[in-house]
């Protein structure tokens, strides 16, 4: 359909052929796990053997939302038992980048449950500039969407942890990262690095451990603090980083209060804000399972250069 590569997303569900059946192509419970669908309803046949059409809708906020229509062009059985559903869609809506696609659902039988797969592409409105914004935006955001998806259906029914409740946890999750993340920013940013007379040179100069090179030293631990902080917006798993923050965090408080017991009743003083960040790490600690993620999925056919 055009020049970029199409998009693969792999998982081996341990679960049996007709419940995940069930859980794709009906299109109620379908809509509750992809994130790529807000609504999902099957237009009414006029002939029994004829392709099932459907309607889609999907919101994109600020009050819009992208329709369009899809036909199951196919579902066949081979004789090993795997199952492959094709399809095709299409929307005349002019703000949509996607113009018209296709792909397919396949569902092999394994040792380990049902092998997962889908593979389709699409071409794009706007020509060259369209092309540019699927390849670079897009299209990749597309991938992680249809894997994060995958993984929230393997954690349905695998372990019965509902796509609403897999929602809400992720959500949970990344608000607790972005909050960590800003704090431990403007810590490194603000008192550290552009105002180091506002407090933390003094306890730094009090501690005794680095005379003369105070200053240097809280340049260093302000752009560490900043770099710490990036790592919580990374797409990486946190839930290390949640222990590693609690550690680091009673290590400062303990290294502050023996350098300075005066902070101890000072306004808005480590203490508080040390216990906050705290409680906010073991909050993500007990958050994290659960959670899907796009990384569980493979993301390239087999044989794919890496």
């Amino acid at each position: 359909m055009n020049k970029n590569k199409p998009i693969y997303v792999e998982s081996t569900i341990n679960t049996d052929m007709e419940r995940i059946w069930q859980a794709t192509q009906d299109p109620k419970q379908h809509e509750q796990w992809d994130l790529r669908f807000t609504n999902i309803t099957y237009l009414p046949k006029k002939h029994e053997d004829e392709p099932q059409r459907f309607e889609y809708k999907t919101n994109i906020g600020f009050g819009l939302s992208i329709a369009g229509e899809g036909e199951s062009v196919g579902t066949k059985e081979d004789d090993n038992g795997a199952r492959t559903s094709s399809l095709k869609f299409w929307t005349d809506m002019p703000i949509s980048l996607i113009k018209k696609g296709g792909g397919y659902w396949k569902y092999t039988p394994t040792q380990d449950g049902i092998q997962f797969v889908t593979l389709y592409d699409y071409t794009t409105r706007f020509g060259g500039t369209g092309q540019l914004l699927d390849r670079s935006v897009f299209r990749p955001m597309m991938g992680w969407a249809t894997a994060w998806s995958f993984d929230c259906l393997k954690l349905w029914l695998e372990d019965n942890v509902h796509p609403k409740t897999s929602l809400l946890r992720s959500m949970m999750h990344w608000m607790i990262c972005a909050v960590l993340a800003v704090v431990w920013i403007y810590q490194g940013l603000v008192p550290k690095l552009l105002f180091p007379d506002s407090g933390e040179l003094a306890i730094l100069q009090k501690s005794g451990l680095f005379v003369g090179f105070e200053e240097t030293v809280l340049q260093v631990f302000g752009i560490a603090e900043i770099t710490f902080g990036l790592l919580f917006l990374l797409p990486i798993k946190q839930k290390k980083l949640f222990y590693i923050n609690v550690v680091v965090l009673l290590g400062l408080l303990t290294g502050a209060i023996f350098s300075n017991t005066e902070i101890l009743v000072a306004p808005f003083n480590p203490i508080s804000l040390t216990l906050a960040m705290v409680g906010l790490s073991v909050i993500g600690i007990l958050n994290s399972r659960g959670i899907p993620s796009a990384k569980n999925c493979r993301r390239k056919r087999r044989g794919e250069d890496s």
